[in-house]
C-alpha cells in the first residue's frame, strides 16, 4: 500500500511528475538484474502520493522476479487503487540487456 496525503487543490487540474531513476528488479527468466527508470505522471483528485512511501514501494521490487511489462502494469494498478487519481501514466524505460532496450507505458483515466 502506498500512503497518500490530502490534496489541498482538488478542483485544479494540475499534473505531477515523479521519477525513480534507479529502479531495479530481477528478470524471472535469467535471474539477472533489470535496471531502469520509472516515471509517474498523474493528475490528482483528492489525494497526493506520499513520496517516502512510494519510494519504499518501488524499492521493494529489487528482490522480486518480475517481467518489465508486469512491473509497469502492477505499479499502475497499485497507484490507482491507493490514490484514485483523475488520470495517471506509468512509464518504464529499462536499460539495455541482451542488446535490447524496453519502454513500457500504461495509463488509466482520461487526461485532463
Amino acid at each position: 500500500m502506498i500512503e497518500t496525503l490530502p490534496n489541498r487543490f482538488p478542483e485544479r487540474a494540475y499534473e505531477v511528475e515523479l521519477g525513480d531513476p534507479e529502479f531495479t528488479s530481477i528478470c524471472p527468466l535469467t535471474g539477472g538484474p533489470d535496471f531502469g527508470t520509472i516515471t509517474i505522471r498523474y493528475v490528482p483528485a483528492e489525494k497526493l502520493f506520499e513520496l517516502k512511501s512510494l519510494r519504499d514501494y518501488l524499492t521493494g521490487f529489487r528482490a522480486r522476479e518480475i517481467l518489465q511489462e508486469e512491473v509497469v502494469n502492477e505499479v499502475l494498478e497499485q497507484l490507482v487503487a491507493d490514490g484514485a487519481p483523475r488520470w495517471i501514466e506509468v512509464e518504464g524505460n529499462f536499460n539495455v540487456r541482451g542488446g535490447m532496450t524496453t519502454r513500457v507505458v500504461a495509463r488509466h483515466g482520461e487526461r485532463v
